[in-house]
């Protein structure tokens, strides 16, 4: 069985320091900070604070210091940017009859566990690597958090050519539901021969008014991007 994902332990590493360090939150998770153990978290932040060499040369100050200035600019915008606009998207998307929350990746999202009351309408679905999928219901399970009634996990490797056949299977998916889609962090890792079908798979799966928030490196200046597309016919 595969390791777990260790971009998405840093992610939710990224979005637990910023909700308890930062007065302003730009996203507000308090529940990842209860995801990650306590030498988990401690094992990133000593990691991120030794890199304060390479990103930023000359910096004097403390390792706390030094951590703070990494996670506020090279850590976290990026992961925090991209949750906050996928969130604000969705509740929108909600308004105007999405029933479908499709979190392609989902990693540690806790989304599910936090959710507004407008919320309750939508049918939630978690869909990543099995190994990570295993990985995260294990941590919720420790924390004895009950999965909301409105929340269906589903293991798939995106890899694979089957992956859509899981998503098909599982019985409380509707394709007929103007659903919303978040793909976040996949476009870093997936080759584009292997993204742009998948994207279109999932475009093709949704009906009309259906919407797919991404984000994607800039392939000239490398700063992420978040891009949203509505599909319509």
């Amino acid at each position: 069985m595969e390791n777990k994902s260790l971009t998405a332990l840093v992610s939710a590493f990224s979005r637990a320091y910023h909700a308890e360090h930062n007065q302003i939150k730009i996203f507000d998770d308090q529940l990842a900070r209860q995801l990650l153990t306590d030498e988990e978290y401690e094992n990133i932040a000593s990691n991120m604070s030794q890199a304060i060499a390479f990103f930023q040369p000359g910096f004097a100050g403390s390792q706390e210091q030094a951590l703070r200035r990494i996670v506020d600019h090279q850590l976290s915008p990026s992961p925090l940017g991209r949750a906050a606009f996928a969130e604000q998207a969705l509740a929108v998307a909600a308004t105007l009859g999405a029933r479908q929350y499709m979190i392609f990746a989902a990693g540690y999202d806790t989304f599910a566990y936090r959710q507004p009351e407008w919320a309750a309408k939508l049918q939630i679905f978690e869909i990543d690597h099995p190994a990570t999928a295993a990985d995260k219901r294990r941590r919720i399970s420790a924390l004895h958090l009950d999965a909301p009634s409105n929340l269906h996990c589903i293991s798939a490797d995106f890899r694979d050519p089957d992956w859509l056949d899981h998503v098909l299977a599982n019985p409380a998916f509707d394709p007929a539901l103007i659903s919303f889609s978040s793909l976040l962090g996949i476009s870093y890792y997936l080759p584009k021969d292997v993204f742009k079908p998948f994207l279109s798979a999932i475009a093709s799966l949704l009906p009309s008014g259906s919407s797919i928030v991404f984000d994607y490196p800039d392939e000239q200046t490398f700063t992420p991007q978040a891009g949203e597309r509505r599909r319509s016919r």
